[in-house]
């Protein structure tokens, strides 16, 4: 953050910090009085043909309703998901690639692996930039960074006239061995400013310096695609920012869980993709350690999908290649798996006369049937609400009511089409929901090779309490405990969030003596390249660099990341340990005498954020008095308590079926549970058999 440009509160002045997250359906806010330690939030529908205008709304009912002043926001955070979106709708800029002559199928071949290894129906995703839009030029850098064939610029002009005629926007530079040496790449870059200055122009190791062609270009055409959507809405941003007198300059998280200001990611906007669901994943582990969970699966359901990711030790787990729609992402990200179904996740009847609930989805226009602005199509908020588990209370702080009646007709057409009962119809689609969620589900657990019955699932977001306790339950899981305001977890990641830069520098060594002076060469020029990162984000105080390397056993394809402690810099064999150890934890298997490789150097520049605590009280345990009796549709009709989330206090207990009703969500609680307040007023279910 550019500290100079920020006003800083007088004494004793209010002073704000905001954290905004934007989904498919509602913007969140999550914002904090510092003085007080007060923490309001609130959801605003979104405006899809108006990117940004729910911010002034939001920002402006909380001023009405918290007395927020803009001038007094010395912290803004934003999550947003227009670049994923934008690949998602395919709806990104016009690119060509220019590459190495003879190369000019890197992205057709990627890693010759098909999508569904078992299916004999799928096929590859269209490539973001098609064939005739890819210009191979005469150059060639050797793998030890020396040039065999410097770039044949006449070749260069050639191919730039037919991309301006072909009515490209902008161009992708990636060339051989670029992680290496990228002054090949950058010769090309400024050569096509100079030749097309209409264009912008990314080279592929400025955007993430990796081995591997294919991992690095795409990584860069990713960046590209979404570029100029990206770059428009946050100048928009800062536009409106700055129209409600903010002083804040704009922070944005990033893939990784931490933040960058938003002049750079105007340009670095690939580091932005995954943004909203890590900052998701990011409050939940801040919660579990201040309730003291260890293990927590998160499931963070939106209007358009279910991401679920493992927090263990109160940490989120990191990783690469996490998908984008159909694209692998190669830079560090929080590792979230995502599923196609969201409260808003239509549900139909396919040909062979089966019902089906998503991918496609009502978003906020026009929404599910019961949001009464025009859908018609059975969702699944309108099954929970003809099932009676909705449609008792206001929704999004009072900006939505639920029409059951709307709901049951939309849910109706599909019950006459399959012979059935609305209800039954109804509770069909929630069924069919968690089962697909209970599938992925089990893959991540598969992948990580976790037993899931050790882990507290924690729902979030506007539709994770309404169908997380019936998933835990297909799952297994013993425990589940929703936070105090689920609603808006992914904004307050985002208030809370460190400042992150990733740094990457690759070396291909075997781990002998002879690599060490290249070790510590490198990581402090990675140290360096952090230090000077974190300036330009304006952080002057303290910092933690954390090191790690890709490393592998000579002979294999794929490498492991290993954390490094610095002054292993100075042992080769404390550094071989970790290796093996770590190559054991993964796949119950080392070799302790095998060769081992180093490919890859990485550093983490971290800059800590605000530190928050939540208020706590002592818990007094009672038996919690219901607001109301409302009848919910289980088997048949059944009356059963509805408790109103601020009524509940630190020790109340309460069994279920029951639901709390809140203005962020609704936590439906099945049979069979018992429902504990704790310290900081999160919910705890437990099972009574």
């Amino acid at each position: 953050m550019d500290t100079t440009s920020q006003r800083v509160p007088d004494a004793g002045a209010a002073d704000w910090k905001i954290g905004v997250d934007i989904g498919g359906t509602f913007m969140d806010f999550c914002a904090l009085e510092t003085l007080t330690g007060r923490i309001a939030s609130l959801k605003v529908l979104t405006t899809p043909d108006d990117p940004g205008a729910e911010l002034v709304t939001g920002l402006r009912l909380l001023a009405v309703r918290e007395g927020l002043d803009p001038r007094a926001i010395s912290r803004f955070v934003h999550g947003t998901t227009v670049g994923i979106n934008t690949i998602l709708q395919r709806k990104g800029a016009e690119l060509a690639l220019i590459t190495n002559v003879g190369f000019e199928d890197v992205i057709e071949l990627a890693r010759l692996r098909m999508p569904e290894m078992y299916s004999l129906f799928c096929h590859r995703p269209e490539p973001l930039i098609p064939r005739d839009m890819v210009f191979g030029i005469p150059a060639r850098l050797r793998a030890d960074g020396t040039e065999a064939l410097a770039p044949d610029m006449a070749a260069l002009a050639g191919a730039v006239a037919q991309i301006r005629a072909r009515g490209a926007k902008g161009v992708i530079v990636s060339l051989l061995h670029s992680w290496c040496d990228g002054a090949q790449e950058a010769a090309v870059k400024a050569e096509v400013e100079r030749l097309a200055p209409d264009l912008f122009v990314f080279a592929s190791a400025e955007v993430w310096p990796v081995i591997r062609e294919y991992e690095r270009t795409s990584t860069a055409i990713l960046n590209g695609y979404v570029h100029p959507r990206v770059s428009g809405y946050l100048a928009a941003l800062e536009a409106r920012l700055a129209g409600l007198g903010v002083p804040a300059r704009a922070m944005l998280t990033k893939s990784n869980g931490g933040l960058m200001n938003a002049v750079e990611g105007r340009r670095d906007c690939v580091s932005m993709l995954l943004s909203g669901t890590a900052s998701g994943v990011i409050g939940a582990a801040w919660l579990a350690r201040q309730a003291g969970e260890g293990k927590i699966l998160t499931l963070d359901i939106g209007g358009t999908s279910a991401d679920v990711a493992l927090i263990v030790d109160g940490q989120p787990q990191f990783g690469t290649g996490e998908q984008i729609g159909e694209f692998p992402l190669y830079i560090p990200s929080v590792s979230v798996s995502s599923i196609g179904i969201g409260g808003g996740s239509i549900a139909g009847v396919d040909a062979q006369g089966v019902l089906r609930v998503g991918p496609e989805s009502a978003g906020s226009t026009p929404g599910p049937a019961c949001y009464g602005r025009g859908g018609t199509r059975a969702t699944v908020t309108d099954a929970m609400a003809v099932c009676g588990w909705l449609g008792h209370s206001a929704m999004a702080y009072g900006q939505l009511r639920t029409d059951v009646a709307l709901a049951r007709a939309a849910v109706a057409a599909l019950a006459d089409q399959l012979g059935r009962g609305v209800e039954e119809t109804a509770q069909a689609i929630l069924d069919i929901a968690v089962s697909e969620m209970f599938v992925e589900v089990e893959k991540l657990a598969s992948r990580a090779g976790i037993d899931l019955r050790d882990y507290t699932l924690m729902p979030f977001g506007g539709g994770g309490p309404m169908l997380g306790a019936f998933l835990a339950r297909e799952l297994g899981l013993a425990k589940v405990m929703a936070p105090r305001r689920p609603g808006v977890v992914s904004a307050l990641g985002g208030l809370i969030a460190d400042l992150r830069g990733d740094f990457i520098r690759t070396i291909y060594a075997d781990l002998d003596a002879a690599a060490m002076p290249a070790l510590r060469d490198g990581f402090a020029a990675l140290a360096r390249e952090g230090a000077d990162w974190l300036k330009a984000q304006g952080h002057a105080s303290a910092a933690l660099l954390k090191l790690s390397a890709d490393m592998r056993y000579t002979g294999q394809s794929f490498e492991i990341e290993v954390a490094i402690d610095p002054d292993w810099l100075a042992d080769r064999a404390a550094i071989a340990r970790a290796f093996h150890d770590t190559h054991r934890r993964i796949y119950d298997f080392n070799d302790p005498a095998g060769r081992v490789e180093v490919v890859n150097l990485r550093l983490s520049a971290i800059g800590a954020g605000p530190r928050l605590a939540l208020p706590e009280t002592d818990e007094v345990a009672q038996v919690a008095r219901p607001a109301r009796q409302v009848t919910v549709h289980l088997g048949g009709p059944r009356d059963i308590a509805l408790y109103d989330r601020a009524d509940l206090t630190s020790g109340a207990q309460f069994e279920g079926p029951a639901i709390v009703a809140q203005e962020d969500t609704t936590f439906a609680i099945p049979a069979g549970t018992l429902a504990h307040v704790d310290r900081y007023l999160n919910i705890h279910l437990t099972p009574t058999e």
